[in-house]
């Protein structure tokens, strides 16, 4: 976390932190447990940074603004949770997962606690507003989900579809983020509308840079070519296979669908999309979303907030982790 945004929000993330920890509490002992684990191995808590950065473009964070924080990353750390079962995955952020530990049906039912707990929080306030600005990204995300279930098993892809999906994904999540820490301080709808789509463009840098990771040989908590393990066919790899000649194609192909868990061949694979291309032309979008992203947070006026929130969007597809 840069000066900047400590100096801007590094007490707010404090209350927010302590909401948190409260949040993963629990009487029952072995839900607590789990609950405590989670805490440990929480990441970077990107999402309440963007919900507390926008309310403060607005005016003075409150405690809707807080809520709000909270309920994004308790939703965030659900499908998490969710995710790792789903994915029969035995890691996450370099250690065990929930469902390694715990199994199967203690992870989906805490995945389902900390749901219910983040809805029943926005509830008891009535903040309706931001109720709706979550529950429609939910709905996007589960869309965004099942269409790389579906693309995965008809080996349909294509740049459209893979923005489709990362939109839906990843993308709307951060925007929802952004526009609900607004809804908190503003009362221009447009407003909130414009950081909505700021959050939308940055989200979707952020995935193709988390996808530009996996060709990376960078730790960052996940296996290296672990998209490829997991035939996710990726914005590096679709860009290649649609300008390399049909011999090399098909092989790549071949890797992808028989041997995605022969280390050897997947590395020859990173090679290749390094070679034709691939990783340079996936930079390029990156920062095209970026760019795109800091132009409509250029509308707002010059702030504290405002130059934070720059200094965050050019962390999320600086980084290296």
């Amino acid at each position: 976390m840069t000066p900047s945004i400590i100096q801007c929000i590094g007490p707010q993330l404090k209350r927010f932190e302590a909401y948190f920890d409260d949040a993963l509490r629990s009487s029952v002992p072995l839900l607590d447990r789990i609950l405590n684990y989670i805490g440990l191995q929480k990441g970077k808590q990107m999402r309440p940074m963007f919900v507390l950065l926008c309310a403060n473009l607005g005016g003075p964070v409150n405690d809707r603004s807080h809520r709000a924080a909270l309920f994004v990353e308790l939703l965030h750390c659900s499908s998490l949770v969710h995710d790792d079962v789903v994915d029969e995955a035995m890691e996450r952020r370099n250690a065990f997962a929930v469902n390694a530990l715990w199994k199967d049906k203690a992870a989906v039912l805490t995945g389902d606690h900390l749901f219910t707990r983040s809805v029943l929080l926005l509830l008891e306030h009535a903040d309706h507003q931001v109720l709706r600005i979550f529950s429609a990204a939910i709905g996007k995300i589960i869309e965004g989900e099942l269409l790389q279930m579906d693309q995965s098993r008809k080996q349909n892809w294509n740049e459209d579809v893979y923005y489709d999906i990362i939109k839906g994904k990843t993308a709307t999540l951060l925007a929802a983020s952004c526009a609900a820490g607004a809804a908190s301080t503003f009362h221009d709808e447009a407003l909130i509308q414009k950081l909505y789509l700021f959050g939308e463009r940055l989200g979707m840098a952020f995935q193709i840079r988390d996808d530009l990771l996996d060709y990376s040989g960078v730790d960052i908590g996940k296996p290296v070519g672990n998209d490829i393990q997991e035939k996710k066919v990726t914005l590096p790899l679709i860009y290649t296979l649609h300008h390399c000649e049909p011999a090399l194609r098909k092989t790549l192909l071949g890797i992808v669908r028989h041997h995605n868990r022969d280390k050897e061949k997947v590395a020859w694979l990173g090679a290749q999309v390094r070679e034709h291309g691939g990783i340079a032309y996936a930079e390029a979008k990156m920062y095209s979303f970026r760019e795109q992203a800091l132009a409509l947070l250029a509308d707002f006026p010059e702030s504290a907030a405002r130059s934070a929130l720059q200094e965050l969007v050019r962390y999320t597809t600086d980084r290296s982790f």
